[in-house]
């Protein structure tokens, strides 16, 4: 649903879609926060997982990566964004690749503070390629049965799920290190910031990329998940939650 009018071109964001309305998949909202923050138009697109490839073909979207044989992969997010030349919209994937076109065509607002882009995109890295690898083997699962029925169906059922029980108690408890060790780091800017805000005082890319994190584990575990990760840390997490909730509004 969108509440802009449909003759004035707006950007469109494409994402999955699962049981519930609320989105769930953490790249997307990386991209979903950076529209939201800079107070972007844009329209929302749905796309079930078995409907990705041909969809992004049509719509001319590139390959978010390539797989080692060179075969392209495809995958959400991708934005389309008509509102300079509705002629010839730009097609976008790869959400680093998004994040840094945000900034640049639209420096309104900006996600990434003077002389932080470095700095941030580690910080990114991080998140996603370390931080959230502990994640996988209790959330894909979880994700995977959050899905609608025809996502489902165009994967086979995680094999490494973890039924409740001593496993995945051990599994959370890796988890719980590197929201510790996170936490560690974070607590460097006590004094010249708040603690909570990667940068100090104020939301950031590197926020987005961890809240994102945060919401895919309280819309697919939140009672396994979210209930023990809010209360980490003294409440961290929670409040990091709260200072990004004024940007996730789903249009």
């Amino acid at each position: 649903m969108s509440r802009h009018s449909k003759s004035i071109p707006i950007i469109t964001l494409y994402d999955i879609p699962g049981h519930s309305p609320q989105p769930w998949a953490p790249n997307i909202w990386r991209i979903r926060f950076i529209l939201n923050y800079k107070r972007l138009r844009y329209r929302t697109v749905w796309v079930e997982f078995p409907d990705i490839e041909a969809t992004l073909h049509g719509i001319g979207a590139p390959p978010s990566s390539y797989r080692s044989d060179g075969r392209p992969v495809y995958t959400l997010p991708v934005i389309v964004d008509p509102t300079r030349n509705p002629a010839a919209p730009t097609v976008l994937s790869n959400p680093n690749n998004i994040a840094e076109y945000l900034e640049s065509l639209y420096p309104a607002r900006p996600v990434f503070p003077e002389g932080s882009r470095a700095l941030q995109t580690l910080f990114v890295h991080y998140i996603q390629e370390v931080f959230a690898k502990p994640l996988l083997t209790i959330m894909v699962p979880l994700s995977h049965r959050g899905l609608n029925e025809r996502s489902q169906n165009h994967f086979s059922q995680p094999r490494y799920s973890l039924p409740p029980g001593p496993e995945r108690e051990r599994a959370w408890m890796l988890v719980k290190e590197q929201f510790d060790f996170l936490a560690s780091v974070l607590d460097k800017n006590v004094g010249d910031g708040d603690g909570v805000c990667a940068m100090g005082h104020h939301v950031s890319y590197a926020d987005f990329a961890l809240c994102s994190v945060l919401i895919w584990i309280e819309s697919m575990a939140a009672h396994d998940g979210w209930s023990r990760v809010r209360e980490w840390n003294g409440g961290r997490w929670l409040r990091l939650r709260d200072r990004c909730k004024d940007y996730m509004d789903v249009f």
